[in-house]
C-alpha cells in the first residue's frame, strides 16, 4: 500500500491551492484519512481529518480556509486551501487507516500509512 500526494508548490500569499493524495496498492477498505503538516523547525500537526462517513474535523488555524475531501472511488483525499497565508508554509503530508482485508475491517483493526510529503510555500 501506498499514498502518493501532490500538489504542492510556491503560491503569493492570498492564492489558492489544492492538494490530492491518493491510496494504491491491494486492501479492502479506507477508514479515517487525513492531512498534516510540518513547517521547518516546528513539529508535525494535524490540520484536517475527515472519517469514511464525511464527518470532518480542522485545526483551529485553518478552519474557514481550508476544506478536507475524500473520493472514495478513487481512494483519494483532498485538501482545498483558500486565503493562503505564509504560516501555511510546510510539507504537508497525507495519512490513512487502512483495512488490509475484511477481517481486519470486522475487527476494527486498521493499518497507518503515510504518504511522503509534498511542500507548500507561501510568500508574501
Amino acid at each position: 500500500v501506498q499514498l502518493q500526494a501532490s500538489g504542492g508548490g510556491v503560491v503569493q500569499a492570498g492564492g489558492s491551492l489544492r492538494l490530492s493524495c491518493a491510496a494504491s496498492g491491494s486492501f479492502f477498505t479506507i477508514g479515517g484519512m487525513g492531512w498534516y503538516r510540518q513547517a521547518p523547525g516546528k513539529e508535525r500537526e494535524l490540520v484536517a481529518t475527515i472519517t469514511g462517513r464525511g464527518d470532518t474535523n480542522y485545526a483551529d488555524s485553518v478552519k474557514g480556509r481550508v476544506t478536507i475531501s475524500r473520493d472514495n472511488a478513487k481512494n483519494t483525499v483532498y485538501l482545498q486551501m483558500n486565503s493562503l497565508i505564509t504560516e501555511d508554509t510546510a510539507v504537508y503530508y497525507c495519512n490513512a487507516g487502512i483495512f488490509r482485508d475484511r477481517g481486519s475491517w470486522l475487527r476494527r483493526s486498521f493499518t497507518n500509512y503515510w504518504g511522503q510529503g509534498t511542500e507548500l510555500t507561501v510568500f508574501s
